[in-house]
């Protein structure tokens, strides 16, 4: 898939939406490394603990294909989860 295509797009956004960028008033994370690399999370409304625990997000482009799911972690910059594995 073209990185630049991905880049600044909300992770489950539809692909048919014109404008699948960020929406104001919504807070976003910035997805790094792996398959979702450049994808925006948006974790509007998360706790703290929800924050620190990251996030496992579906994926078909994973290693795991179609059904694969991706784990992102939260790392030094607040604004930021880091890619840590693909899984089933």
């Amino acid at each position: 898939m073209d990185e630049q295509i991905m880049r600044g797009r909300v992770y489950g956004a539809d692909h048919e939406d014109p404008d699948p960028g960020p929406r104001p008033g919504r807070t976003y994370v910035e997805l790094v490394g792996g398959p979702l690399d450049g994808l925006l999370l948006d974790v509007t409304g998360w706790t703290a603990a929800e924050r620190a625990a990251g996030a496992e997000l579906r994926t078909e482009i994973g290693r795991y294909g179609p059904g694969g799911r991706t784990l992102y972690l939260p790392g030094p910059r607040p604004d930021r989860f880091h890619w840590s594995a693909d899984s089933r």
